[in-house]
């Protein structure tokens, strides 16, 4: 499939110059089509036949395996979430801390991440978001090092299988902006969160976590989904695997719209995105934004704008067709470049700065 043909399958971009993927990205026919499908087979042939439950069933398992492949690990190592914060509870709950231990994690977390470790009980120690931080902040009564893949902030890429390999301590990565983004291999980490309605474009309340020793992480919010069989006070036998970690039945159309959106990325999308997210840097730069520019980053493109007057500036752009986000109280503009975007979005951008300047 060329570009213009995969471009074509997300309509909003006919209207908007669409860069709000960090927070949802567009939605294609394939996957609206494919969800669709199931709503009608739910509407026609009924929800809760046996039929209807072991194709639901099916379905997860397979796309269990998908995302697995996606993050370079077995279909074993991954629970199917709602959410990358779902996946950040299930790890802060099941390594039972307390007030005599310390999770690290940065300046620079989203509070999908930042609400379960404060929730956890342990210490919360904040370092800058720089590799020699966390490292320093490591002691004897570190548990955990709590943080993200790619900063929602500014789009830096930490390097979290070094920090693992240096400190020893184990990782929980928060990989909401970069599955999808940037390629990932989740090995070598002990847990590491997906966002399905993100950058990989599919329907909200879709995610998974990757859990590299699923018998070393305690099941402490266990699901019907948790369990091969229990008694009458609860006790109950563990699915083998991270599925024991599966919070909720994913619904049948959510599932077949996530599937169709992996299989819709192409081979290459990291590539390509990669280089309009590098062109909307220079561009912006070259019309005086004061760009953020990370050694190691992705495709989230921020810029630096005055505090009080970035929720303006973000209406003002929608306005103009550009569907942009700022980062309340950090001055930043934030435009999510994906593989689908291209120098008309670009262009519209500058515009809409140019305008309201």
């Amino acid at each position: 499939m060329t570009f213009e043909e995969a471009r074509a399958q997300f309509p909003v971009l006919e209207r908007y110059a669409y860069l709000q993927a960090g927070s949802v990205g567009p939605l294609s026919r394939g996957t609206i089509g494919a969800m669709r499908a199931e709503e009608e087979r739910g509407l026609n042939e009924g929800r809760g036949s046996f039929g209807a439950f072991m194709r639901l069933l099916e379905a997860r398992e397979a796309l269990r395996g998908e995302i697995a492949a996606l993050v370079g690990v077995g279909g074993e190592h991954v629970a199917l979430t709602a959410s990358t914060t779902d996946g950040c509870n299930i790890v802060l709950g099941g390594l039972a801390l307390g007030p005599a231990d310390e999770v690290i994690t940065t300046t620079d977390e989203h509070f999908g991440l930042l609400g379960p470790l404060h929730m956890s009980g342990a210490k919360v120690v904040v370092v800058e978001p720089e590799p020699e931080r966390i490292s320093a902040a490591v002691t004897p009564r570190t548990r955990l090092i709590a943080i993200s893949h790619v900063l929602w902030t500014t789009g830096a890429i930490l390097p979290v299988h070094e920090l693992r390999a240096q400190t020893g301590i184990p990782i929980l990565a928060d990989g909401a902006q970069s599955v999808g983004a940037i390629p990932v291999d989740a090995t070598g980490l002990d847990f590491y969160t997906v966002s399905g309605q993100k950058w990989l474009c599919g329907p909200e309340g879709t995610g998974a976590l990757v859990v590299a020793d699923p018998d070393g992480l305690r099941c402490d919010r266990p699901s019907y989904l948790s369990q091969d069989g229990y008694e009458q006070d609860g006790a109950f036998v563990r699915k083998a695997g991270a599925a024991r970690f599966d919070p909720n039945l994913t619904p049948a159309a959510a599932t077949a719209g996530i599937r169709a959106s992996i299989g819709a990325v192409p081979e290459w999308g990291y590539e390509r995105a990669f280089e309009i997210a590098e062109r909307f840097r220079s561009r912006l730069g070259e019309v005086g934004c004061d760009v953020v520019t990370p050694d190691e980053r992705a495709t989230l493109v921020s810029w630096r704008v005055p505090a009080d007057g970035s929720a303006a500036l973000v209406a003002r752009l929608a306005d103009a067709g550009v569907v942009v986000r700022d980062l309340p109280g950090r001055g930043l503009i934030r435009a999510s470049v994906g593989w689908w975007s291209d120098e008309s979005d670009l262009e519209s951008l500058v515009a809409g700065l140019g305008a309201t300047s």
